[in-house]
């Protein structure tokens, strides 16, 4: 009973967070997105204050079930190790606690973190390493299906699906995705849960707490045979079938062992009570199953090809920008650093292509913008409403509306109104706040080309200008990011 409630519930978690990582409408996030914030270090670094004690309460009286039930990254573990059990049964030892490794793990995990060192910080957390997988690698080949299926429908005259645009968000962090799935499934493969219990710092951390577990595995030395199938069955290596020791600071309370026991000499029982004594039927805990019901319900997107396909027309590039750009609600660099973990949904459900993974290297994995696909709309705030670790705060359309995240920067030398090469201003006209005017660049003659003229103190830096620039590759106008936020 145990290990089906545990399978049951991971399986939901496990699909829930999937498809909250897959989904580019933003309708899941409506029903799923409290899946985000019960994530351990998330909701530590969003001081999210009933879901950290609501956790410790749940390690203190279950053990570490977060690990096995709420926690994506634990749960892609436990299906690369049952593959391996299906190449191989009964492969797993007992093994003593890595001490020396686990502690120091932690310990540089927190340093990196009060110190803003965010890409060690996401190399570590087990949500980011998820969301990296799932985003990067994932989530394309998942609109390649859903582009594929739009053709068909679209062959029989359906809108049951639309087509969106399949691009590489960051090389480097692809690469560090690939590379991350590839560790996972030959450590998940070959031992278990190697990684969970000598790496994870949340595994770790959620270690000092289960051993004072209320409800534990335990031996009945009475029935025990030494026959150390639980021992060959336990992938956090955390049985010692020969002295009848249990290391609850590794055990993940998966149930495995006591399915395998065919003496039924291991019970999950209340720490307080002997196994001999207390009934089984009232020493095991139930657990909640929570049921997520997703619909999706997508709008077509805007096009955003206009040349009726007889243009050869040039991708832009990223101009070089001095002060990167964070999102609206980051409040500034120094907030994004110190809270964000890199877990990529923000980036997954940008409907704009405006957020991608930041590839400077202490950054690394955090959401930076740019516009080149897109600009950042004054009426989206997707990435304020998913992001579950406080580094990109809550916000309206309205305060959005008011937030400056940098400003433009006209380069005269390529715009080719200015240039007297045609009229263009287009900047002027698309820009949301009315922050650029077209003036002669003679002030005393009318008649001579104009020039887009900013006014920084109006500017809000959401693009728009930069995006609809018709010079390519590099645009005639472009945004500078702020370090801090300010409301104009």
């Amino acid at each position: 009973m145990l290990k089906k409630i545990r399978i049951t519930l991971a399986t939901v978690f496990f699909v829930g967070l999937t498809l909250l990582f897959l989904d580019f409408t933003g309708t899941l996030h409506l029903w799923l997105g409290w899946m985000a914030r019960v994530q351990a270090l998330e909701a530590i670094l969003a001081l999210n204050v009933a879901v950290v004690v609501g956790l410790v309460l749940l390690t203190l009286i279950f053990g570490r079930i977060y690990c096995s039930v709420i926690c994506p990254l634990g749960v892609l573990q436990d299906i690369f190790g049952k593959l391996g059990m299906k190449a191989k049964k009964n492969r797993y030892t007992y093994s003593k606690e890595k001490k020396w490794l686990r502690h120091p793990v932690l310990v540089v995990f927190i340093v990196a973190l009060l110190a803003g060192a965010g890409s060690l910080v996401q190399l570590l957390a087990p949500y980011s390493a998820f969301g990296r997988i799932m985003t990067m690698i994932f989530q394309p080949l998942y609109k390649l299906g859903n582009n594929v299926l739009a053709s068909i429908a679209e062959s029989i005259d359906s809108y049951a699906f639309y087509s969106v645009d399949v691009w590489m968000k960051s090389l480097p962090v692809l690469i560090i995705a690939i590379v991350t799935l590839a560790i996972l499934f030959v450590l998940a493969w070959r031992n278990g849960r190697t990684y969970c219990n000598t790496i994870c710092p949340v595994g770790t951390l959620l270690s000092f707490l289960s051993r004072f577990s209320l409800l534990k595995i335990r031996f009945d030395t009475e029935k025990c045979r030494n026959c150390s199938l639980c021992t060959k069955n336990c992938k956090a290596a955390c049985i010692d079938f020969k002295n009848h020791r249990v290391d609850y600071s590794r055990c993940v309370v998966c149930g495995d062992c006591i399915e395998s026991c065919k003496f039924g000499a291991l019970k999950y029982t209340w720490n307080a009570q002997s196994p001999q004594t207390s009934p089984s039927s009232d020493s095991r805990r139930t657990f909640l199953l929570t049921t997520a019901m997703a619909t999706t319900a997508a709008l077509a997107q805007e096009a955003k090809h206009v040349d009726g396909g007889l243009a050869d027309i040039i991708d832009k590039k990223a101009p070089e920008r001095h002060t990167p750009l964070t999102p609206p609600g980051s409040l500034s660099a120094k907030n994004m650093a110190q809270h964000c973990t890199g877990c990529q949904l923000c980036v997954s459900e940008c409907p704009n292509d405006v957020l991608r993974p930041n590839i400077d290297l202490m950054n690394l994995m955090q959401p930076t913008m740019s516009y080149e696909r897109g600009y950042c709309r004054p009426e989206c705030t997707r990435c304020s409403d998913v992001c579950p670790a406080g580094a990109i705060k809550p916000i309206d359309q309205i305060e959005k509306s008011s937030i400056q995240i940098g400003h433009a920067v006209v380069s005269p030398h390529h715009c080719i109104s200015a240039l007297g090469e045609a009229e263009c201003g287009n900047c002027a006209r698309h820009c949301p706040v009315g922050a650029i005017r077209m003036l002669p660049t003679d002030p005393d003659d009318d008649l001579s080309p104009s020039i887009p003229a900013v006014n920084e103190e109006a500017c809000i830096g959401c693009g728009a200008c930069e995006h609809l620039c018709p010079v390519r590759p590099l645009s005639a106008i472009h945004v500078e990011g702020h370090e801090v936020h300010k409301h104009i």
